[in-house]
C-alpha cells in the first residue's frame, strides 16, 4: 500500500513545476505528516525530493529526474481508454486504474502538454442517464466487469422479465454496454449471443475458468443489430395519420425514429393541404395515443377507428376545458 503511495507521489511531482504538502495530502488522501515522513522516505531511496521552505514553499523533483515507473499495467492501458466515462469507471471499479494510468501519461508528456488531460476533461464530458432518470448503479457490476476484462466464465441467476422465478445461466461475458443509464452484458451462452440486464441478477459468482473469445465478435456491431431488432419486436399494430409539414418535422422525436423514416419514405405525395398520409407501426393503440398527443393538431389519426374515436374525445374534453 505504501509502495503505491510512494510510487504515485513521485508521479504527481513529475508532472508537476512542484506541489504544496496539502495539495499532495489531499491527492493521495494522507495527512500532511505523512507526505512529510514519504518525501524523507523518497529522499533516502535516491528520489531527489527537494522541499522549498516558506509560505510559497512545496516539494518538487531536483534536476529534471525522470522516473522509469510509467510502464501502464493492462488494467490502467484498459481503463485510459475509458477515461471520458468516468461515471461508467466508478461504476464498474475501474476509476483507480484509470487514475493511475492518467498519472502515467501525464508524467511522460513533455512539460508543455502536461495540461491537455485537464484541458480536454473542461472540452468534453459525457452524461449517459437521460433526463428525469436517478441513475442506479448495479450492485453485482464490479463483478462482472472484472469477468469481462479477465475472459472468464459467470455463473448467474437471472429474473426474466414478465416472467416468473429465476432461471440459473452459465454465461461467457464478452462486453457491457451502458444504455441510456441502464447497464447491459452481452455474453455467450452455449454457441448463441444474448443480452442480459445487470440489473436482473440476482448473484454472480465469477470462476476461475476461463473462456476463449471469438475474434470475429464485434460489440457495436452485435449491440447496433440486437438494439434494432429489439425495437422493431416491440412495434406490433399499425396506425394511419395525417400529418402536416410541422407535424412531419415532430414526428421522430414522437416516436421511433426508423419506423418513422420508413413510413415517410414510403408515404406518398401530400394533398392539397400539404398534408401527407403515413402508416407507422407502433406499439400498441395506448403507447401510439400517447405519442401522437405530443403533435397536438399537426396530426389526424385516420384508422384504426377506436384510436380515432379517443382522439374526438380527447378534443372534445380539451374544448371544454378551454372554452
Amino acid at each position: 500500500m505504501r509502495a503505491a503511495r510512494l510510487i504515485k507521489m513521485v508521479l504527481l511531482l513529475q508532472s508537476r513545476p512542484a506541489m504544496t504538502a496539502a495539495e499532495l495530502a489531499q491527492e493521495l488522501e494522507v495527512s500532511e505528516r505523512t507526505v512529510t515522513r514519504d518525501a524523507q522516505a523518497l529522499s533516502e531511496a535516491g528520489v531527489p525530493v527537494y522541499a522549498d521552505r516558506g509560505r510559497a514553499g512545496g516539494y518538487r523533483l531536483v534536476g529534471g529526474y525522470r522516473t522509469r515507473l510509467t510502464g501502464l499495467a493492462r488494467n490502467e492501458a484498459e481503463a485510459l481508454f475509458l477515461s471520458g466515462l468516468p461515471s461508467a469507471l466508478r461504476e464498474m471499479g475501474l476509476e483507480d486504474a484509470a487514475s493511475a494510468a492518467r498519472l502515467k501519461v501525464s508524467a511522460a508528456l513533455l512539460p508543455s502538454l502536461r495540461d491537455a488531460s485537464a484541458s480536454a476533461a473542461q472540452c468534453f464530458h459525457l452524461d449517459a442517464p437521460g433526463w428525469y432518470q436517478e441513475p442506479v448503479t448495479p450492485e453485482l457490476l464490479p463483478a462482472v466487469a472484472e469477468a469481462v476484462w479477465d475472459d472468464r466464465i459467470v455463473h448467474a441467476r437471472y429474473r426474466r422479465g414478465g416472467r416468473d422465478g429465476e432461471v440459473e445461466r452459465e454465461l461467457a461475458p464478452y462486453g457491457l454496454v451502458l444504455k441510456a443509464g441502464v447497464w447491459y452484458l452481452c455474453a455467450r451462452v452455449a454457441e448463441d449471443f444474448r443480452v442480459y440486464r445487470i440489473d436482473r441478477f440476482s448473484a454472480v459468482a465469477v470462476s476461475h475458468e476461463r473462456f476463449a473469445r471469438d475474434e470475429a465478435f464485434d460489440l457495436p456491431g452485435f449491440w447496433d443489430e440486437r438494439a434494432a431488432q429489439f425495437a422493431r419486436s416491440l412495434l406490433r399494430t399499425e396506425v394511419t395519420v395525417r400529418v402536416s409539414a410541422q407535424g412531419v418535422r415532430r414526428l421522430p422525436y414522437a416516436m421511433d425514429r426508423s419506423a418513422v423514416r420508413d413510413a415517410l419514405e414510403a408515404a406518398g405525395p401530400a394533398d392539397t393541404q400539404g398534408w401527407l398520409t403515413v402508416t407507422l407501426p407502433v406499439e400498441s393503440l395506448d403507447v401510439a395515443y400517447s405519442q401522437l398527443l405530443l403533435l397536438g393538431p399537426e396530426s389526424e389519426v385516420l384508422e384504426p377507428a377506436a384510436l380515432r374515436a379517443r382522439f374526438v374525445a380527447a378534443a372534445e374534453r380539451l374544448c371544454d376545458l378551454y372554452r
